[in-house]
């Protein structure tokens, strides 16, 4: 009798033939893994090492290190700088137009600030510190310095300051400002003084004749 006979199941546990499997399951990693030799274990581990470095995938413990504050900027120069008036440095009975006037510059905190008068409250005053016009002060120190305010024009000039200053230039290694430093009654006193004696004689005299066409019209 010839003919084909029943197909047996490809995986039935009645034969020991062996049959082509076509489209069952691929091989688990770990059966890859022990039908490796050690060699090609060893192999295999090196070539996994090296791609992982070479991608910047490197499985080791994170290291939470916090990050670092942030600098600390040093103070504004004029929030740490304190003027004081001392007096005058010197007196004078006959008039003049320059008086010296001794102030008392303290830092508190910071780096050193360096300063330098630029002013004084009014126009037809001029004013700098002497006898150098820039000076520095440390932090935590006090420095005495003298001031000469010079009168250079007495007209519009008010003879009796109320509430005098000083423009003075601040600088530190944060920033350059500039700040007006006012001063109570006893430099305001030995201001006036100073312009009393520059201007008094000058605003006595006799002013100025008109000047331009309205003048012209008198003369003819």
């Amino acid at each position: 009798m010839s003919g084909i006979g029943p197909v047996e199941p490809v995986d039935s546990p009645e034969t020991d033939a062996s049959y082509d499997i076509i489209g069952g399951d691929s091989p688990r990693l770990s059966d890859r893994w022990h039908s490796l030799t050690p060699r090609a274990r060893k192999a295999t581990l090196a070539a996994g090492v090296i791609a992982l470095a070479a991608t910047g995938v490197v499985l080791l413990p994170r290291s939470h290190t916090p990050r670092p504050a942030p600098p600390q900027l040093a103070p504004w120069p004029a929030n740490v700088t304190q003027w004081r008036y001392l007096g005058l440095a010197q007196t004078t009975d006959f008039p003049t137009a320059s008086g010296f006037f001794r102030f008392a510059v303290s830092v508190n905190t910071g780096p050193p600030v360096t300063l330098r008068v630029t002013g004084a409250a009014f126009d037809g005053l001029t004013a700098q510190a002497t006898p150098e016009p820039s000076f520095t002060v440390n932090a935590g120190a006090t420095r005495r310095i003298t001031v000469e305010v010079t009168v250079s024009d007495c007209s519009g000039l008010p003879l009796n300051a109320d509430l005098p200053f000083l423009d003075v230039t601040l600088r530190n290694t944060r920033a350059i400002q500039h700040n007006s430093f006012i001063f109570g009654s006893a430099y305001s006193k030995d201001l006036s003084r100073l312009l009393h004696a520059a201007c008094d004689a000058t605003n006595a005299r006799p002013g100025p004749q008109p000047s331009g066409s309205a003048r012209s019209q008198n003369v003819d």
